[in-house]
């Protein structure tokens, strides 16, 4: 009973301070919302490869492949299974639809491995409905396989699909990946136009011991192991850390408003907490009241920023399904589902944020006499205390992070490097200032200047958590835009020597491959052949690519390191070029030597940048590859022609081969559509920059307008002394508009030292290749501007206040014990 009237007199604060309760509630919620929505974001895209995985997507299982790239045959896929392989077939395609396309994955149930054919029963499907075809038809397989026919679509494709007459009748499965369609080979077969032939053959876990060699009944197969899968999950998982580090930085900057309310108010109540203990209220009692009282805010308030997650999620994911779909080839549904478990994780956390962030107050309070809180200077020596142990907390972040930026190595060190580098830097930021405003104020001569620089000194404790949270979405600002103007420019400075033909083109077949360069030859300045096979390159699954010795590549080709008789060896056929990601990975250096599918000892003579493509990759001189691989594709073409010539010679081929629009490219339209994935890809860092700077505008704004109330004993002095109220105001404004230049000041070097990380440990790390670094001073320039305007519209409301007073109430500062 005590403890609920305890409580009581401890929320009557809060009615006689709405605003700094509303500030403490929203910079709350925020925290909560903005960490929410990236792990609900994080938690559907996962449940999506999920989902993918039992779909007999790429890479999930061993297969047989032909090593050209060309559809295997039924026949030879008959001749393995009379050998005593067990092997499943498969075939995909595409579809064309009004508003896009399908993607058809035709499977047959009865040979796939057990785990899919679970699947395919509808058990992996989450339970009830029409979730599978066994729950939607009560055949089972049966209906899969025999007239008419059923598929498998998801309920997003489902909606799509109706009223099509073509395709077979559609079950629903939550399991299936957006814009995928299941169904039997036959169906896919009429569908594509593609009668006898299969794409892969998915391989059994377990073959038997005694099985022929997979040269003599096959020759022109290779088995291709399931490593694809494990370069998306360590793709997708560099960039779901990346989002969860920007959730985290968010959730840290809305903190910065919780601790600073939380410890404002504690301030406030020293009197109110001396009155109580007096009156004989035990100390736990009064600390258990206030954990009730902190308990019943963070829960209400992360009950609000689970349902802000939720928008937030919603709003962003798009985006993110995107970037994961152009970037990674991973296949992630745009629309959100709303799970339980956000309700918990997203008040698990607020109610841990603001225990933290109360932490320090509740044991300043607990270690301070009873009477001591009633001494404003007790309260100082508590926080001179806290400055030390600061200090000692920042220089042991940053020796931290210098020593796991030294002998670390890892996706997860790289951003733990970026996490206590910016902690230990921001926790810097208060001394800094401090010991700043004191060499202003040794400076200054004028009575006014001294008590200006004086007095904004002391002003930096109640200020100091909004200035860290400032430091850090400007530092984060800088370094995050630093490091996609610098991708941005690298990008498009590399897909223009890259992509140095002006037209590429695709034959639909083999024969018409030799009529199409036979033509071309009389009708084209140069044409190139891009051939090339999947194979193994030094242990890894990856691609192997033959070129011509042109000078196109010769002068264009984007080499980062290379021998001074490099492409003279390769047009020899000695030598192998391979990409950025292999070197880094591999730790290969020139004049070592690869391993390029069955054939060993190969040197390598050149490295070159390869942005955009996290596999391996390699090259050699098109006849080598054509002698060590004769049935590589060859219906591939890069021709050279004026610029003012392509329209016309694409006209031309278009009518007279018949090709449609995605086998003639032109290479403006293959920069556009690469620039626009990366584009894309860095939409939600960006979008969580902007919600981060927000909530930093919004923390100094609540410390300045809750503190402008205790401003009072500090300015009636010098009201009185003959400054005017609107000057007085006028000072208040520079002063956040001072504090706010500094911290930009600061944030600089920080964000570049968080650009320098991404682009040289981070991004090494999750893609391996390294980006130069480039600055962008007019960026900075508006940022400055944008953090000035925050600051000032964050400092009109409280200033505007403080020059409206009445002059009775600065009187009133003098007749109390101030």
């Amino acid at each position: 009973m005590r403890l609920l009237v305890v409580l009581q007199v401890l929320l009557s604060h809060w009615m006689y301070r709405p605003v700094q309760f509303f500030s403490l509630l929203i910079g709350l919620t925020l925290a909560t919302g903005l960490w929410t929505g990236v792990q609900a974001i994080n938690t559907e895209a996962r449940s999506s490869y999920e989902k993918a995985r039992t779909a007999l997507l790429p890479g999930v299982y061993d297969s047989l492949e032909r090593r050209d790239g060309q559809p295997i045959d039924v026949k030879t896929y008959a001749a393995l299974q009379r050998a005593g392989w067990r092997t499943s077939p498969v075939l995909e395609g595409k579809l064309q639809l009004d508003d896009g396309t399908v993607r058809i994955l035709a499977i047959d149930p009865v040979t796939m491995p057990q785990s899919l054919q679970n699947w395919t029963r509808g058990g992996g499907g989450g339970g009830g409905g029409e979730d599978g075809p066994a729950a939607a038809s009560g055949q089972g397989l049966t209906g899969f396989l025999q007239p008419p026919y059923q598929a498998i679509v998801s309920p997003q494709m489902k909606a799509q699909l109706a009223g099509r007459s073509d395709l077979p009748p559609l079950m629903v499965s939550a399991n299936v990946p957006p814009e995928t369609l299941i169904t039997d080979l036959a169906v896919a077969a009429k569908l594509l136009g593609r009668s006898g032939q299969l794409s892969r053959l998915i391989l059994a876990p377990k073959q038997p011991m005694r099985r022929a060699q997979l040269s003599e009944i096959a020759p022109q197969l290779e088995q291709v192991e399931n490593r694809s899968a494990a370069d998306i999950d360590s793709l997708t998982d560099s960039f779901h850390l990346n989002l969860s580090a920007f959730g985290m930085l968010a959730f840290a900057v809305g903190l910065f408003i919780v601790q600073g309310t939380i410890n404002l108010a504690f301030e406030q109540r020293r009197t109110m907490c001396r009155t109580l203990r007096v009156t004989g209220l035990t100390l736990r009692t009064l600390t258990l009241a206030l954990l009730l009282e902190l308990l019943v805010i963070a829960i209400f308030a992360g009950g609000l920023g689970v349902v802000l997650g939720y928008v937030i999620a919603a709003l962003l994911l798009p985006d993110v399904a995107v970037t994961l779909r152009g970037l990674y080839g991973a296949q992630v549904s745009g629309e959100l589902e709303f799970h339980m478990g956000w309700w918990v994780a997203g008040l698990a956390i607020a109610v841990a944020g603001t225990f933290l962030a109360a932490f320090w107050s509740l044991l300043k309070l607990v270690r301070m006499p009873i009477l001591a809180t009633n001494r404003p200077r007790a309260w100082a020596l508590m926080s001179s205390r806290s400055t030390r142990l600061r200090l000692t907390i920042s220089a042991a972040l940053i020796a931290l992070a210098f020593m796991l930026w030294l002998w670390g190595q890892g996706l997860v060190v790289a951003f733990a490097i970026i996490g206590v580098y910016l902690l230990g830097v921001a926790l810097l930021l208060p001394d800094a200032m401090a010991a700043l405003m004191n060499a202003f104020a040794g400076l200054a001569k004028r009575p006014v200047s001294q008590w200006f620089w004086a007095d904004t000194g002391q002003q930096l404790p109640g200020l100091s958590l909004a200035l860290m949270a400032l430091l850090l979405a400007l530092a984060a600002n800088i370094g995050v835009s630093t490091m996609v103007g610098s991708f941005r420019l690298t990008f498009n400075g590399w897909l223009d020597q890259r992509l140095a033909a002006e037209l590429y083109v695709r034959a639909a077949n083999d024969q018409q491959a030799v009529e199409l360069r036979d033509w071309l030859e009389g009708n084209a300045d140069v044409v190139l052949p891009v051939w090339s096979v999947q194979t193994t390159i030094d242990g890894q699954s990856g691609r192997l690519f033959g070129f011509a010795d042109h000078t196109t590549y010769r002068d264009h080709w984007p080499m980062l390191a290379l021998s001074p008789t490099g492409w003279q060896d390769v047009a020899a056929g000695k030598v192998a070029l391979i990409n950025e990601q292999l070197a880094s990975r591999n730790g290969i250096q020139l004049g070592d030597e690869i391993d390029l599918g069955n054939r060993r000892g190969i040197a390598v003579a050149g490295i070159y940048s390869d942005y955009g493509n996290p596999r391996p990759q390699a090259m050699i001189n098109v006849d080598l590859l054509t002698r060590w691989y004769p049935q590589v594709s060859k219906r591939r073409f890069a021709i050279r022609i004026a610029s003012q010539e392509v329209p016309e010679l694409a006209r031309k081929i278009r009518e007279k081969f018949s090709l449609t629009g995605h086998n003639l490219v032109n290479q403006a339209s293959i920069k556009q559509q690469s620039q626009d994935i990366f584009e894309r890809t860095f939409a939600v860092t960006q979008a969580l920059n902007i919600l981060t700077l927000a909530v930093a505008g919004l923390a100094i704004f609540t410390s300045l307008l809750t503190q402008s109330a205790m401003r009072l004993p500090q300015l009636a002095p010098v009201w009185t002394l003959g400054l005017t109220r609107s000057q007085l105001a006028g000072l208040e404004l520079l002063r956040a508009l001072l504090l706010a230049a500094l911290t930009m000041v600061v944030a600089l070097p920080l964000g570049l030292g968080l650009a320098w990380l991404l682009l040289a440990v981070v991004n090494v790390e999750a893609f391996g290749w390294r980006l130069p670094m480039f600055l962008f001073a007019f960026d900075w320039l508006i940022l400055a501007a944008y953090a000035l305007l925050a600051t000032a519209l964050a400092a009109a409301i409280p200033a505007r206040r403080f020059s409206q007073i009445a002059p009775a109430d600065l009187v009133k500062v003098f007749a109390h014990e101030r």
